[in-house]
């Protein structure tokens, strides 16, 4: 399973259009096939401030997610609403070893 955590600091005075902007990538990216989740969290100490986590079957999933019109068109408009670049983790989850 692949985990990916995109940590984006926006403008507060752009945080609603942000968040209108985002909302259709949340929608598609969730039926798309190899996604587990896909959640916008928001940070309850820091202002504008938001992860979005994702869980994908593999990295063909997330290969073809990055090519998908909705990722695009969102990676495309995005920095507009960004303070900083966003901070983006990749993880490669391997089941702990249980000894």
């Amino acid at each position: 399973m692949i985990i990916i955590h995109a940590g984006f600091q926006v403008q507060t005075d752009k945080e609603n259009d942000f968040l209108a902007e985002i909302r259709p990538l949340i929608d598609a990216s969730r039926a798309e096939e190899g996604n587990i989740s896909y959640d916008l969290l928001k940070d309850t100490e820091k202002e504008g401030s938001y992860t979005m986590v994702e869980l994908w079957e593999d990295m063909d999933a997330v290969k073809f997610h990055n090519q998908t019109e909705h990722f695009t068109s969102f990676t495309a408009k995005a920095p507009q609403y960004f303070a900083a670049p966003p901070q983006v983790k990749l993880f490669n989850a391997q089941p702990a070893d249980k000894k």
